[in-house]
């Protein structure tokens, strides 16, 4: 090879080098192929790589429903959308972004086994306290419960337990596969002493119907499969119904139930409180120290819902 063609090819071949170089360097600073795109500071944009969307649950749930209202009222979110569909779907799509360590946002809720299965996750901290603090769940009656059937209104009053309990029987559900009404069946075998407080001064009854009214999820039927196994042992005939939450209030206000296990309070099923208190009785909180908010995996590098950014 002469020397004029050599030059030919060593400059080709650098101009080459040079381009494969450039573009490598801005792949590097433009996205990150697990966490999305990147702004001009160099920090991931978990805004936009979770595509200004909020995975979320059942359409109505009060979680939801208040999801919706902190896309109203926060700046951050302007733009985004809450993708509703069931909390079995949205558990679907948690596990998939966190084996593969990719951003997500969800609606998240304690009780929940989510939080057993993925330990390392965190709530966003809530500024303007739109899902508000500390929730608790609250046991309600129909009004004339208490006259009509006073040792099964005496039961459901004492029944309280904690956050703690309902985790342990809905993950080993979820772990087992075994209908979680057998597993608080036996949570109550192996619990006497929890269960004698509930029971305490109730008089054994032969066979007098009680009729809960639940909702369809793991933590409610936690509740009230452990709390029907209890009533059982004193003679009580328990049924319990699930139905859509505001199926629930309505359903007590008109006497066609006699109680719940699953009112939350004070944000989360403060709408349908709201709409018929006056017709039924609050028994007090059964569980304290719920919550419900967003929720992402640790290792997102945000703290806030305020260090989202509007879909502009």
């Amino acid at each position: 090879m002469d020397f004029k063609k050599f030059k030919y090819v060593s400059l080709i071949l650098g101009v080459l080098i040079t381009l494969l170089l450039a573009g490598c360097g801005d792949k590097e600073e433009g996205t990150d192929s697990e966490s999305g795109s990147t702004d001009s500071n160099g920090e991931v944009d978990y805004s936009e790589a979770v595509d200004y969307t909020i995975i979320g649950i059942e359409p109505g749930a009060g979680i939801s429903v208040t999801t919706e209202a902190a896309i109203e009222e926060y700046d951050s979110l302007q733009g985004w959308n809450v993708e509703l569909s069931s909390t079995g779907a949205m558990m679907t799509e948690l596990d998939n972004a966190i084996r593969n360590e990719e951003p997500i946002v969800i609606t998240g809720w304690n009780p929940h086994w989510m939080f057993a299965a993925h330990p390392d996750m965190k709530y966003l901290d809530d500024p303007l306290e739109i899902y508000g603090g500390e929730e608790s769940i609250h046991s309600m009656s129909r009004r004339g419960f208490e006259e009509e059937q006073p040792e099964a209104y005496k039961m459901i009053e004492q029944f309280e337990w904690n956050v703690e309990d309902m985790e342990e029987i809905m993950y080993e559900a979820e772990e087992t596969g075994d209908d979680i009404n057998q597993i608080a069946a036996q949570w109550v075998e192996d619990n006497e002493d929890r269960v004698s407080a509930w029971s305490e001064g109730v008089e054994d009854v032969d066979g007098v119907e009680v009729e809960l009214v639940s909702t369809p999820w793991d933590s409610e039927r936690a509740s009230s499969g452990v709390l029907k196994a209890a009533m059982e042992q004193k003679g009580f005939d328990v049924s319990v119904t699930e139905v859509d939450v505001a199926i629930v209030f309505e359903s007590l206000a008109t006497g066609d139930a006699d109680a719940t296990l699953a009112a939350w309070l004070p944000i989360t099923h403060r709408e349908f409180y709201e709409t018929y208190q006056d017709d039924i009785v609050d028994m007090g909180p059964n569980l304290v120290g719920a919550k419900i908010g967003l929720v992402v995996p640790e290792y997102m590098d945000i703290d806030s819902i305020e260090d989202l950014n509007p879909n502009n």
